[in-house]
């Protein structure tokens, strides 16, 4: 009872506790003359397990906490992507003439070449709209522009045009052939 008051704890619970440390080898309960400590070896066990045990229960809910986190950022992740993909086909729906660009470089086989020398169109399916030639911007060229070194080419076309024109412009070959 005084061990009770003592740690401010019910009877039972007091009476519970001396009987955990009595199996332990911790302590030995005496009727009438309370409790006496037996082994101080199992009594530094104890603790250092308790600590043990209490440091596992913290790193458990600690990765728990942090997995909760991540999977609410991937879902919150999950979402914003799909609302990019949504708001870039809405914005691709309403207005699909944005350009692909490319920047000719040194050593392609089409420089020096004029657009209608090269079949463009017909080996691409990608129309020309407009080259940025140093500072100046000529839309809608004509097939008699001739194609040079840092020339920027903007062009229109399906979804697989980008890589079209970039194989065309460094090969030459047409790539939409079709073996009859």
């Amino acid at each position: 009872s005084s061990l009770a008051s003592q740690y401010r704890v019910s009877p039972e619970t007091a009476r519970r506790a001396i009987c955990v440390l009595s199996e332990l080898g911790i302590v030995e309960a005496l009727k009438g003359s309370g409790v006496t400590i037996k082994s101080r070896e199992n009594a530094l066990l104890y603790i250092s397990r308790r600590r043990d045990a209490k440091t596992l229960f913290h790193l458990k809910n600690t990765i728990l906490q942090k997995l909760e986190s991540q999977m609410r950022e991937t879902i919150e992740l999950k979402t914003q992507v799909e609302r990019l993909v949504d708001m870039t086909e809405r914005f691709r729906s309403t207005n699909p003439f944005i350009p692909f660009e490319i920047t000719l470089e040194k050593g392609l086989p089409s420089l020096g070449k004029k657009i209608s020398q090269l079949s463009f169109w017909q080996s691409t399916s990608a129309t020309v709209v407009a080259i940025k030639k140093n500072d100046s911007l000529i839309l809608s060229p004509g097939g008699e522009t001739v194609l040079a070194q840092g020339d920027v080419l903007y062009f229109v076309g399906d979804e697989n045009s980008n890589t079209k024109v970039k194989d065309f412009l460094r090969t030459l070959k047409k790539l939409n052939s079709t073996a009859n």
